[in-house]
């Protein structure tokens, strides 16, 4: 079933469609049908008619940016979860894509030991995004909506403060459209920090909350550096975000959240079954992590659905370390494989500010 798609005729700009009250379950992206003419008209099945849905206009497709970056205001659908989203603000990460050979690997042992191929980052733009509210729901099975956490600044140092309906995206993610619509997307904080100026391409532009919002909030939502590895054609990306330092039986305790994208470049269905990690600390501690499978899930890559993101958190009692690890799937014939996740670093910021107090301006 393809309830996203473009309607129109020959030689219009596509046209963005939805099935009302249904989820987009299928988005053409980079993997499957191109962007642009090469569009899959959209299909309503019967059965859909018969219950009265029909398909309602979104707005209409734009050419994805293949050079520069997207401004504030931005509308897309996320070429993987299908979901309808706002550009906040752009970063530019670091990434560090194992998959790129260089013509000299460097072989270099890391201090716990792990031995790795010296990788150079590459500067990559991301996005902080807004995701639309309506689509919240169809998505919590393959990507966590409360993607962004903070230390609450509170006396307790257990308190963690979550912010439903943000999300950090690749560049090559967005499919970028157009809307006539002055509230095109359904979230609390889309009128705070936004707000509609037709004269404007886009025409939302940033409120004085937004950009103050950032200011204030710079050292825990900055993304700086992406880590990519792909085995047996299921890629891994990990993004650290570092969170902040608490103070607990005089000792200092500092946090950091990660999240984690696997996809399924392949058409057999896998399933992920256990998690294995290495945790090395600065002070000198390596602990090990064992469990079946991540954040309480089981997740299955499949054509259809090929992609899975979530966030989990770390502590040390050190201001760095690192982290690697497999991740162990299952193929249909009961056999497992495991597939490497890529070391990445665990840094504190070195200008330690207040830590946030959450969405108070």
């Amino acid at each position: 079933c393809s309830r996203w798609g473009a309607g129109g005729r020959a030689g219009q700009t596509p046209r963005l469609s939805r099935a009302r009250g249904s989820h987009p379950c299928s988005v053409p992206g980079p993997r499957g049908v191109g962007v642009g003419l090469g569009l899959t008209p959209c299909l309503c099945p019967r059965r859909n008619r018969a219950e009265g849905k029909v398909l309602e206009t979104v707005g209409m497709f734009e050419a994805p940016k293949q050079h520069g970056k997207y401004e504030t205001g931005q509308l897309f659908l996320h070429s993987v979860f299908g979901y309808r989203g706002i550009v906040l603000f752009p970063w530019q990460a670091r990434l560090y894509d194992r998959d790129v050979t260089s013509p000299v690997q460097d072989k270099s042992e890391n201090a716990a030991g792990h031995g790795s191929k010296e990788v150079k980052g590459k500067t990559h733009t991301y996005y902080q995004v807004l995701i639309d509210a309506r689509d919240c729901p169809h998505i919590s099975q393959r990507s966590q909506t409360e993607a962004v956490t903070f230390l609450a600044n509170h006396d307790d140092s257990r308190a963690l403060y979550a912010i439903p309906g943000l999300d950090y995206v690749s560049h090559e993610d967005i499919l970028p459209y157009s809307s006539t619509d002055q509230v095109p997307i359904q979230h609390e904080l889309f009128e705070r920090f936004l707000i509609y100026d037709q004269t404007k391409v886009p025409p939302f532009v940033a409120r004085d909350t937004l950009c103050a919002w950032q200011e204030k909030n710079h050292p825990w939502l900055e993304l700086s550096d992406v880590h990519r590895e792909t085995t047996d054609n299921i890629r891994v990306t990990v993004i650290p975000f570092y969170m902040g330092m608490r103070e607990a039986q005089n000792s200092h305790v500092y946090w950091w959240r990660y999240c984690i994208r696997l996809e399924n470049l392949d058409n057999e269905v896998v399933q992920l079954r256990e998690r294995h990690w290495r945790i090395f600390s600065l002070s000198g501690t390596l602990e090990t992590v064992r469990g079946r499978g991540v954040v309480g899930r089981e997740p299955v890559l499949s054509k259809e659905q090929p992609a899975f993101q979530y966030s989990s958190h770390v502590s040390l009692q050190a201001s760095s370390g690192h982290m690697w690890g497999t991740f162990r799937f299952e193929k249909p014939d009961g056999s497992h494989f495991d597939v490497r996740i890529p070391p990445f670093s665990l840094e504190s910021n070195k200008d330690e500010k207040t830590p946030p107090s959450g969405l108070h301006w």
